[in-house]
């Protein structure tokens, strides 16, 4: 079997969430010496961020600006939603700094070695009540965020990020994250009610359901699109909340998109990759034979999210997935209804909760060492962490997304109906074009005082408890927050670059051009092993692991 390697910085993000792999060093040798860089001289900055495809860009966004305004400076937004991680990662090896990077998602190991090279900052002596009094008292009365964001050197090389939403906000005895399934697959009920079919239930039933769509022109017959318009089933190869993940749980497994990311532990406290499992290579089998029949689109390995977005508002796709069903088909939004997890050939379906997203990460906001005035920077940062500001930040502004406070003082957010009404869009779509991705820490204190939680979200934690988790057999996840000691990241940042782009452009491949047979499935197996660092990858894994348990 003739698997390539491809060594790149490829960043896997949505809607400002992934991880840099593989980067160079940049300023390998400089030095961070924990000291506070009194310079309050630079009043304007250069901040190079992530952002969503959906947003409408942060110059003029209010919230923003006031905050700068507050802390007297002015910042020169660089955000870019395509190519994050190529950019990010040429100005890195290039020494081509901004004065902050913001919602990269920079993993531990990236901030550890970036930290430890003198290419960000160490944060650790600006975190103090004159200089950012905010999350010092938020440390302070949190000390497990505190030790969530310190590297094992003690430096702090990014600013805590966390969206503390989870199924306890109703009612759930297990507080898990409303990112635990980010994948939500959908299906078309107009053109199934069309066609005399019920919802599917099993892998085999939506099979013939993209047939039937196909063989009939949905688009085409029942929209009145361009004839030859349909397309039976859309994802974006291994993408965040848009992938083909979901459509693996019949065959037992759901790989999600990360491979070491979100890679599973095991009810015996095991690190496991399941991209070497029996049930991953039957599922990547056995959709190949969709590919080829054409009900799955053959655009699914190069469309960007744009492209993506555009044929479901169109009225073109009958499945597809998302985090909701507002936000991906737009007008036609009532003509889909939720798909669940579909039964395999052996009428079982297991649903794997994803780790990312689940836990407290520093990986959203570090300071470079071409800031020269980090203290005035930082200040600006500091207002984040505030109850009514990172709220805002999060869903939009006062007078746009929030309309106003109830007698308890707690701010409440505009309907469906009201959003439609002011800006003729839902209020999920309102919540995208004004969100800021970046070091958002959203205490779960916040929703009992602050804002309540938007009803979307309340139906998705419901959803996720009444029905999703009743596919899961194992809540186990492994903690995204583990820190790792200098070996292990010198084995993960050797290995782990490889060890993805193999698994991810060999399944690719698979999914379509068929395969594998028994001698190529054991090929990629060993290939994995002896070439790719997989066997040092899971003991670095484990041992992380480990010392996280033993502290908790």
């Amino acid at each position: 079997m003739n698997m390539k390697r491809v060594v790149s910085g490829a960043l896997c993000a949505a809607l400002g969430l992934g991880l840099l792999s593989g980067c160079g060093l940049g300023r390998v040798g400089s030095v961070n010496n924990g000291e506070v860089n009194l310079n309050t001289d630079q009043t304007e900055f250069h901040v190079v961020s992530g952002i969503s495809s959906l947003s409408s860009g942060y110059d003029d966004n209010p919230v923003l600006n006031e905050m700068a305004q507050a802390a007297g400076i002015k910042i020169d937004w660089e955000v870019m939603s395509d190519s994050l991680g190529e950019q990010v990662n040429i100005r890195i090896t290039g020494g081509d700094l901004p004065d902050a990077f913001q919602a990269v998602g920079f993993s531990n190991y990236d901030l550890a070695r970036y930290g430890r090279g003198g290419t960000f900052l160490d944060l650790t002596p600006y975190i103090t009540p004159e200089i950012m009094p905010n999350l010092y008292q938020i440390l302070e009365e949190h000390p497990s965020i505190r030790a969530a964001i310190t590297q094992d050197d003690g430096g702090i090389y990014g600013l805590p990020a966390a969206e503390m939403m989870g199924t306890g906000v109703v009612g759930a005895e297990d507080d898990i994250s409303i990112h635990s399934i980010q994948q939500f697959s959908m299906i078309n009920k107009r053109w199934l009610d069309d066609l005399g079919l019920p919802v599917p239930e099993t892998v085999e039933e939506l099979k013939a359901a993209l047939q039937a769509f196909k063989d009939n022109d949905m688009s085409h017959k029942v929209y009145g699109n361009d004839p030859g318009t349909t397309i039976p089933m859309t994802f974006g190869f291994d993408q965040w909340c848009w992938g083909q993940n979901i459509f693996y749980t019949p065959f037992g497994v759901t790989n999600w998109s990360d491979v070491c990311m979100d890679l599973r532990l095991t009810k015996d406290k095991q690190v496991v990759f399941d991209c070497v499992s029996d049930a991953y290579r039957d599922a990547v089998a056995y959709y190949h034979d969709w590919y080829e029949q054409g009900l799955i689109d053959v655009e699914v390995f190069s469309q960007d999210q744009t492209q993506y977005i555009s044929k479901c508002t169109q009225g073109y796709v009958g499945v597809a997935t998302w985090w909701e069903i507002n936000e991906l088909t737009g007008d036609y939004s009532g003509d889909y209804v939720y798909l669940p997890p579909l039964k395999g050939p052996d009428g079982k379906c297991t649903v794997t909760l994803k780790s990312a997203g689940s836990a407290v990460n520093s990986g959203q906001l570090s300071i470079t060492a071409d800031c020269k005035s980090p203290i005035n920077l930082l200040k600006f940062y500091d207002q984040w962490y505030t109850g009514e500001n990172v709220m805002q930040l999060q869903y939009g502004p006062i007078g746009v997304y929030f309309t106003g406070q109830d007698e308890k003082g707690k701010w409440e957010s505009i309907t469906d109906e009201e959003a439609q009404a002011r800006f003729g869009k839902s209020s999920g779509e309102l919540k995208s074009a004004n969100e800021v991705a970046g070091p958002k820490l959203i205490l779960s204190d916040y929703y009992n005082n602050v804002f309540y939680l938007e009803a979307r979200a309340v139906q998705r934690l419901e959803d996720l408890e009444s029905f999703w988790f009743n596919y899961v057999d194992d809540k186990t996840i492994y903690p995204v927050d583990c820190v790792f000691t200098s070996e292990e990241l010198d084995t993960i940042d050797l290995y782990r670059t490889d060890f993805e782009n193999a698994v991810k452009e060999q399944e690719a491949l698979w999914l379509r051009d068929g395969g594998p047979d028994s001698g190529e499935w054991e090929a990629y197996k060993e290939y994995l092993s002896k070439k790719c660092g997989m066997d040092k990858l899971i003991e670095a894994y484990q041992g992380a692991y480990e010392r996280y348990a033993a502290a908790e």
